[in-house]
């Protein structure tokens, strides 16, 4: 069973590897120049304080939360690691979609609180599936490589690319990195992500239809970041594998 189950994981990996690597098409960047002009009415203070919020909330989340992750396990093969990671990401998604729906009735002051509240839970769901597969996260560099995830998730197209290449052959990038998370560049991760989720949650905070908005935009990108976790990891078990000349299956093309 296993080895059919390879063959189907490496097949999705090698589509949704193309996509990451696909430019950008003209309505995306039409979009992006709409952000970016956006963007450059807002003062510089601003966009400042805004990404010293992020980086102060993130680094929170990404310490406190390696205290309460389990630690690494040794799952036989990689379709056991897959079916717990998609039970936990399961998991996660029904609960941001219940906090999205209660953010998101509770009206404009309670809606504003969903943000660092979904904002735990995704860096919480990455550090439960980087123990899924093994990593230990009281690694700086393997917080790290949970923040390419999150940035790969929820980046522009052109973003996505770059982020994409940085992660490829991480086993050896790894050795090049800063051992001071300050030198991660904050200030692109905490825009595209702002400009990535904008327009979804601000419908949250409409009266009424804020409680269903808020549900299914979270529930939807919890999915997104789980699915984009999962091909992350499976592209590092490929990687490892290959390095140990484990054989492979080819992925089928057609």
């Amino acid at each position: 069973m296993e080895p059919a189950y390879e063959a189907v994981a490496l097949h999705e990996l090698a589509i949704w590897q193309r996509k990451m690597l696909k430019d950008p098409n003209l309505l995306d960047k039409v979009a992006r120049k709409m952000q970016v002009k956006m963007n450059s009415f807002i003062p510089e203070k601003i966009h400042q304080a805004i990404t010293t919020t992020i980086k102060q909330m993130i680094r929170a989340t990404l310490f406190g939360a390696q205290l309460t992750t389990f630690k690494p396990t040794q799952y036989q093969n990689l379709q056991i690691k897959e079916a717990v990671a998609l039970e936990r990401i399961a998991f996660y998604k029904k609960v941001a979609a219940a906090e999205g729906g209660v953010t998101g009735a509770g009206g404009f002051l309670l809606g504003l609180a969903d943000f660092p509240l979904l904002l735990s839970l995704k860096l919480k769901m990455l550090f439960d599936l980087a123990a899924i597969f093994g990593y230990p996260v009281n690694d700086y560099r393997e917080r790290i490589y949970l923040l390419h995830i999150f940035q790969l998730a929820f980046s522009s197209p052109e973003q996505r690319r770059q982020v994409y290449l940085q992660m490829v052959n991480w086993q050896e990038k790894r050795k090049t990195l800063p051992e001071d998370i300050h030198q991660f560049d904050w200030r692109t991760f905490q825009q595209e992500y702002r400009d990535y989720i904008d327009l979804a949650k601000m419908a949250q905070l409409i009266p009424i239809i804020g409680a269903p908005v808020g549900a299914v935009v979270n529930y939807r990108l919890l999915n997104k970041l789980g699915v984009t976790a999962l091909n992350a990891y499976r592209m590092r078990w490929q990687e490892e594998q290959t390095a140990a000349g484990a054989p492979l299956l080819p992925p089928e093309t057609n």
